[in-house]
């Protein structure tokens, strides 16, 4: 009996060991846990000149999205700031000149460092929320990338290579990208690569995955939420699950603007936070002038206040973006055609083909998940009378890292019943 105990205990043994070698040579390292970056010669400006460079492409993308895409818009500028940092340190000329001045990225050497930290910062373990983001490389086996190019993206960003085989095995490696995406994001982004995207001349996938689940700091009472109106228009009326709360002892970050509601909501451990900007009237007031410096003032004018009531939506959406034609009315035409990546592989033979970013988002009485990844392919060539906050009207949303302000995930409620 004993001795057919300890066999069985060797074969499960045997298959763990089969099955973990299985995921790190599909994948450079279990997607839960995130290689460690270099983050030597940081300094608290390097990290803030970082962040504002993160912050303002998010209000730079929102501002086109917001004039391009109708309804719900949400998306991770952190993402697509982290696989295009990856993409820049292989970028060369005026390839090299216009990513940086698209998404604002600091000197080379004030950016590898403090991004590290950053992201080091982000995958630090915390009992109160999960919070997690992680870098690869895939690239095509026998193609030859520069052993500078690739150590130093694992060295800053943790992103270890992966050999695949677009050539001849497209399908499965779309598939196996795709499947440690999923891993990554808790099975929140799937199918990130659609069929037909990646062919026989794809040579390099850099992707960026990032995940956040957290519960309120002050929960609503689900046994208080309610069908009720939000207002799309002035004449355009759904009903939709409201969140309510009537906070009696606690005070929020807040603050009455003309023109404006700002409400900061806290998440359990205190250093994530979501904003909520709630124009009077309508959103197109505060859109059009929303940027950096604005939020910095409003944020600048909140204080503890005590509210007489919360209000907002409970919501779920997908988005999708195929980002060559937004980024190339951006600033950056080059990277998609006459580009120059010598730093990759020391040709002239690669240019981006697409950026796909895709996201996800949860909100509900308990908390937030969100999840968020960015694919880079290359190929070869109302008027309130007291302190009530009543979202029940399009408003804009961000979560941030408190201390640092850095910006994680963004977007703008138009119709919270449309997924």
């Amino acid at each position: 009996m004993n001795k057919k105990i300890l066999i069985i205990g060797i074969a499960f043994f045997v298959t763990a060991i089969i099955t973990m070698a299985v995921v790190l040579f599909l994948f450079s390292y279990q997607p839960a846990q995130t290689p460690q970056t270099e983050d030597v010669g940081l300094t608290q400006q390097g990290i803030q000149e970082v962040v504002r460079a993160n912050n303002q492409f998010a209000f730079d993308l929102y501002s086109k999205l917001s004039k391009s895409k109708q309804g719900n818009i949400f998306y991770s500028p952190y993402s697509l700031s982290a696989a295009l940092a990856m993409t820049y340190e292989g970028a060369r000329g005026q390839t090299a000149k216009e990513i940086k001045s698209v998404f604002h990225f600091p000197k080379s050497n004030i950016l590898r460092s403090n991004f590290a930290t950053i992201q080091n910062g982000i995958n630090k373990e915390n009992k109160f929320y999960k919070l997690k983001t992680g870098n690869a490389l895939w690239a095509q086996y026998n193609y030859r990338f520069l052993k500078n190019y690739t150590d130093r993206v694992k060295k800053y960003y943790g992103g270890k290579v992966v050999n695949l085989d677009f050539k001849q095995e497209t399908e499965k490696s779309r598939q196996t990208i795709n499947s440690f995406i999923e891993k990554q994001t808790n099975n929140k982004i799937k199918n990130l690569i659609p069929a037909g995207v990646l062919s026989s001349m794809t040579k390099l996938v850099i992707t960026n995955a990032i995940y956040f689940k957290g519960s309120w700091k002050w929960e609503f009472d689900k046994s208080k939420t309610s069908e009720q109106d939000f207002k799309i228009t002035p004449t355009k009326v759904v009903k939709t699950p409201m969140m309510y709360m009537k906070p009696d002892k606690v005070r929020f970050d807040y603050a009455k603007i003309k023109g404006l509601q700002i409400l900061e909501l806290p998440y359990k451990g205190e250093k994530i936070s979501m904003l909520i900007l709630l124009p009077t009237n309508n959103l197109n007031s505060i859109e059009s002038s929303l940027t950096v410096r604005k939020l910095n003032e409003y944020k600048a004018q909140m204080k503890e206040t005590k509210l007489d009531s919360i209000s907002l939506p409970n919501f779920s959406f997908n988005s999708k973006y195929f980002m060559k034609g937004i980024l190339s009315a951006m600033g950056m035409p080059t990277a998609f055609g006459n580009a120059d990546f010598s730093g990759m592989d020391g040709t002239k033979n690669l240019q981006i083909s697409q950026v796909i970013h895709q996201a996800f988002i949860k909100i509900n009485e308990k908390g937030t998940e969100a999840a968020a990844v960015t694919a880079v392919t290359m190929k070869n060539s109302m008027v309130m009378s007291r302190n009530i906050f009543r979202a029940d009207h399009p408003f804009i949303f961000i979560i941030q890292e408190k201390g640092t302000g850095n910006i994680l995930f963004m977007g703008r409620v138009i119709d919270p019943t449309k997924q």
